[in-house]
C-alpha cells in the first residue's frame, strides 16, 4: 500500500476523471496544491500498482503460504526522484511481510537491477529511501485498514484480489471515499482507460477499474482503427511474458496449462483483454476476442491484432492514422516505431502501446494486421506524459483538510499476473 496526499475530490467543468485527479504534493504539515493532468492521474493510479505493498486476501485455490514480499521496485522506482513533478508523495506501505526483506528486494531487483538509492529498514515499521521514511503497516483484511482515520479520498486496489463490489467495497466500509482497481473487475464495475473513455467518468461511481496492461495496450489503437476504418470483427493474440500466476516447475494450478513450467514452455491461456476493450469501447461488443501465449521471457509483451474493416485501406494509411493519434489525442499513450526492434528494446517504455509500423499488414484491402509492443510492468505503471486530455484541479469549497491516496498491491506477484 502506497499513500500520498490528495486534494478533496470534485469533478470540474468538462467532466472526465477530474475527481480522481485533484492531487496534492505535500508533507504532513504543509500541503501544496498541484494541477494534475490526465497522465499524472494515470501515473497516480497505476505507476505504482505493480509492487508497492501487499494487502489482505488470498486468491482462491492458491498455495496456503501467504507470500511475504517480492518486487517492490517497479512501483517505487517509478515514483523515486519525481518529487518535483509528481502529484503524489509516498508515505506508507501495507505489507504482510518482513520489512528487512521488503527493503532488500526493493534495493536488489532481478529485472531492474540495483536501485540507485539508499534503502534501509527503519525499525520494524518503516523503510527509508534516500532519507525519506515510508511507514509500513500490515493488515490482510481491508475492512480493518484505517482509511477513515487517514481521511482517504481514493484507495487504489492493486492486489488483484478485491476486484468486485463486495471486495473493493470493504475499502469503502473502512472509510475510503473512492476505490480504483488496477486489474479487470469481476462484476459490473465501470472500467476506464485514459485516452479511450476517461472523459466519460461519472463522479457518482465510488469504485472503478483501470483494466489490465494488455487492455491498456490494445484499447488505444483499436479505438483509432474503429474510428478511421470501422471494425467489423477481429481477433487478438498477446504474446505475454510469463507471470507469477504460472508455475516455475510443474505443479497444481486451476488452469492445466499454467500448471506447467513457465520458463520451459509456450503456454496458451485465456485473456480478458479483448472483452475488457468492449467495456471502454461498447460499440465493439461481439466484434473482438482473443487468447494469450505466455512465453519464457521475464518482461515486455506484444499484441497481434487482426481485424476486418468496413472500408478499403493500405498499410501506409493505417500507420498514418496511428501517427496522427500519437501526435495528438494519444500523445504519451501511443507511439509508432519504425526501427526493427525486439522485446528487450521496449523494457521500461513509458507508453501504453508502441505500434511496430514495419509489421502492419493489409490483405485484400480490408483485413488489417497490427503489432503493438508494451512493457507489461513498467509501461502499465509509468506516467503517461503528454496525455491529450487535461484534468483541472478544483478543491471542494471550504475544505482544507488533508486527504490520502492509498495504493495497495501484493508485492509477491507482479500485477500483470493478475491483469490479463
Amino acid at each position: 500500500m502506497l499513500s500520498a496526499t490528495t486534494a478533496p475530490l470534485q469533478q470540474v467543468q468538462g467532466g472526465g476523471l477530474s475527481e480522481f485527479s485533484g492531487l496534492l504534493r505535500s508533507s504532513a504539515s504543509l500541503p501544496m496544491r498541484w494541477n494534475a493532468t490526465s497522465d499524472e492521474f494515470m501515473s497516480a493510479v497505476s505507476f505504482r500498482n505493480h509492487a508497492i505493498g501487499t494487502s489482505g486476501g488470498r486468491r482462491q485455490r492458491q498455495s496456503s503460504r501467504w507470500p511475504s514480499t517480492g518486487s517492490v521496485a517497479s512501483g517505487l522506482r517509478c515514483w523515486h526522484g519525481r518529487d518535483n513533478d509528481s502529484p503524489l508523495d509516498v508515505i506508507a506501505i501495507n505489507d504482510t511481510g518482513d520489512v528487512k526483506q521488503a527493503s532488500h528486494l526493493l534495493k536488489y531487483d532481478s529485472m531492474l537491477g540495483i536501485f540507485d538509492a539508499d534503502v534501509e529498514p527503519v525499525g520494524d515499521n518503516a523503510i527509508s529511501v534516500d532519507g525519506k521514511v515510508i511507514k509500513v503497516v500490515s493488515d490482510r483484511n481491508p475492512s480493518n485498514l484505517p482509511w477513515g482515520e487517514l481521511s482517504i479520498d481514493l484507495f487504489i486496489e492493486g492486489t488483484g484480489v478485491f476486484v468486485d463490489h463486495e471486495g473493493a467495497g470493504k475499502h469503502i466500509q473502512a472509510g475510503a471515499k473512492k476505490v480504483l482497481i488496477t486489474a479487470p473487475d469481476k462484476g459490473n464495475i465501470p472500467t476506464y482507460v485514459v485516452g479511450v473513455n476517461a472523459d466519460q467518468y461519472n463522479p457518482d461511481e465510488p469504485i472503478i477499474s483501470n483494466a489490465s496492461c494488455t487492455t491498456n495496450c490494445l484499447a488505444p489503437f483499436v479505438k483509432v482503427l474503429d474510428q478511421k476504418f470501422g471494425i467489423i470483427k477481429g481477433t487478438m493474440t498477446t504474446t505475454h511474458s510469463y507471470t507469477g500466476d504460472q508455475r516455475l516447475l510443474d505443479a497444481s494450478h486451476r488452469d492445466l496449462r499454467r500448471a506447467r513450467a513457465a520458463a520451459l514452455n509456450i503456454v496458451p491461456t485465456s485473456t480478458g483483454a479483448a472483452k475488457a476493450v468492449v467495456l471502454v469501447l461498447p460499440n465493439l461488443k461481439g466484434k473482438l476476442n482473443g487468447i494469450t501465449l505466455r512465453v519464457p521471457t521475464p518482461n515486455v509483451s506484444v499484441v497481434d491484432l487482426v481485424v476486418q474493416v468496413s472500408r478499403k485501406t493500405l498499410a501506409e494509411e493505417v500507420n498514418q492514422a496511428f501517427r496522427d493519434a500519437a501526435a495528438n489525442e494519444l500523445q504519451g499513450i501511443l507511439e509508432v516505431c519504425d526501427v526493427p526492434l525486439v522485446s528487450v528494446d521496449f523494457r521500461c517504455s513509458d507508453v501504453s502501446s508502441t505500434i511496430d509500423a514495419s509489421l502492419t499488414i493489409v490483405m485484400g484491402d480490408d483485413m488489417v494486421k497490427v503489432i503493438s509492443w508494451y512493457d507489461n510492468e513498467w509501461g502499465y505503471s509509468q506516467s503517461r506524459r503528454g496525455s491529450s486530455t487535461s484534468l483541472i484541479f478544483a478543491p471542494t469549497s471550504g475544505s482544507e483538510a488533508l486527504h490520502c491516496i492509498v495504493i495497495s498491491c501484493k508485492q509477491s506477484t507482479r500485477m500483470d499476473t493478475l491483469s490479463q
